[in-house]
């Protein structure tokens, strides 16, 4: 700020945040770029590694389209608790980039899910951004451990196996 006499003051805030940290799991899988791209956007490819609840006949909602507006839903257990996620794509760049946001019917909250990929040569860089986590109820449910767990196994052992497989296309 700048007062009278020339007199500059700069003025620095300290401001405290009951933000949570995002969730970021990085991961270098080897597949190329295409492959684990079919693997986050081919609903078959995706109830093998992340929806399995769309491999029931009980689902029979629309599954999934990678385009900017899309809405899609699915049910999952932990705990013993049922959860109705909601979740509508934000962001599409084929084979490198889509985003969607992630909530739970009836329950306050907003978050976004964001998977980035980048080539490392025949492999494929994986970055996942789950944020918005501090927008959830202040229950044990949605702690952000929870959903590290959760995207630590699937990232790291469920998809990893589906695009690692020999003989994929």
């Amino acid at each position: 700020m700048k007062f009278g006499g020339g007199i500059m003051i700069n003025i620095k805030m300290d401001m405290t945040s009951n933000s949570v940290e995002a969730v970021v799991i990085e991961r270098t899988l080897n597949a190329p770029v295409t492959r684990v791209w079919k693997a986050l956007t081919d609903v078959d490819q995706m109830r093998e590694w992340f929806l399995p609840c769309w491999r029931q006949d009980q689902w029979s909602g629309p599954k999934f389209k990678p385009q900017v507006g899309f809405e899609f839903e699915f049910l999952a257990e932990h705990d013993g608790a049922s959860y109705h996620h909601l979740c509508q794509v934000t962001e599409v760049i084929p084979e490198r980039k889509i985003a969607y946001s992630w909530r739970y019917k009836g329950e306050p909250g907003d978050s976004l899910v964001t998977f980035e990929l980048s080539p490392a040569g025949e492999k494929t860089k994986l970055r996942l951004t789950h944020e918005g986590l501090e927008t959830f109820p202040h229950k044990p449910a949605y702690a952000r451990e929870n959903f590290e767990t959760g995207w630590t196994r699937l990232i790291g052992t469920e998809l990893k196996q589906l695009v690692e497989k020999k003989g994929q296309p």
